[in-house]
């Protein structure tokens, strides 16, 4: 075990925890609503499969993709209908859920039914999108995922850490790492800097999903959307998860080709239960 994992933070509305001594948590789904049905589709199957390893288990899916390269992107059914959507996700499978918020005044009505908010990794500087989050995952007694900019040095994001608990001083933060800039329309993962965000007292995950994007680069629409390499994400995970991340953050879909958002990045659904089997044993490896 590393010798700066050392934090260890409990979802008490859903009884487990991530962090030292626990096991991989699994934050996986689609990347964002296409509809109810694949949402339940795509939850249950990887709920199961969960469930047979022994692994906690979060949904996530976006209401909104707001960071798209063209104003002509699918981003997702709204917060309205979004929220709805996830909230019967929730109901059906008794599954916790993640989603991420782009506005201030999002905070609330997705704390009410998200266990983990999230801030996604372009606005992890917003100190006032950072504050509402914080204030209001507290209260709600939630997760607040954060992930690391593609700008940022892993070591700085002690700065999110502080606004957020000046705040909610009792709030529980999970940072995640999801790749650097690397030179133009390209992401490079240093493994290093697990373990350097976990020195800051928090636990870490990976998402191997978006740290393989090659942003603006999809040959497909001349650099309209994101590009990937779907090929590279059980890389990074496995990788990452050796490297000490103590929770996995995945998309998957039926038909990735077909996916209204990132496609590219996105993994067959058939194929997580063997890159989870294999991540819980490398998890078990590096803890033992």
């Amino acid at each position: 075990m590393g010798a700066y994992a050392m934090a260890v933070t409990h979802l008490k509305r859903w009884n487990f925890s991530i962090g030292t001594g626990q096991p991989l948590v699994v934050i996986a789904g689609l990347n964002v609503l296409e509809n109810l049905e694949l949402a339940l589709s795509v939850g249950r199957h990887l709920q199961a499969i969960a469930a047979d390893l022994g692994l906690p288990y979060v949904f996530k899916a976006s209401f909104d993709k707001a960071n798209r390269s063209s104003i002509k992107s699918y981003r997702g059914p709204g917060l309205k209908d979004g929220l709805a959507m996830l909230a019967e996700v929730k109901r059906r499978l008794n599954v916790p859920i993640a989603t991420d918020i782009h506005e201030i005044e999002q905070a609330e009505p997705v704390a009410a039914i998200a266990d983990l908010m999230q801030i996604p990794a372009f606005l992890c500087r917003q100190t006032d999108l950072v504050v509402a989050a914080a204030r209001a995952t507290s209260a709600a007694g939630g997760w607040l995922h954060v992930k690391k900019a593609q700008f940022l040095a892993p070591w700085d994001c002690k700065n999110i850490i502080t606004k957020a608990r000046e705040v909610a001083p009792d709030l529980d933060i999970v940072l995640c790492e999801r790749g650097s800039s690397f030179g133009y329309n390209n992401l490079v993962v240093d493994m290093l800097a697990i373990g350097e965000m976990q020195r800051l007292g928090v636990p870490v995950t990976i998402d191997a999903t978006h740290a393989v994007q090659l942003p603006g680069a999809d040959p497909r629409t001349s650099g309209g959307s994101t590009g990937g390499r779907r090929e590279g994400v059980p890389i990074i995970a496995k990788a990452a998860v050796a490297a000490g991340a103590d929770g996995v953050f995945l998309e998957f879909h039926p038909d990735p080709d077909k996916a209204l958002c990132d496609g590219p990045s996105c993994l067959p659904l058939d194929a997580a239960a063997r890159l989870l089997s294999t991540l819980k044993a490398v998890h078990q490896a590096v803890r033992a």
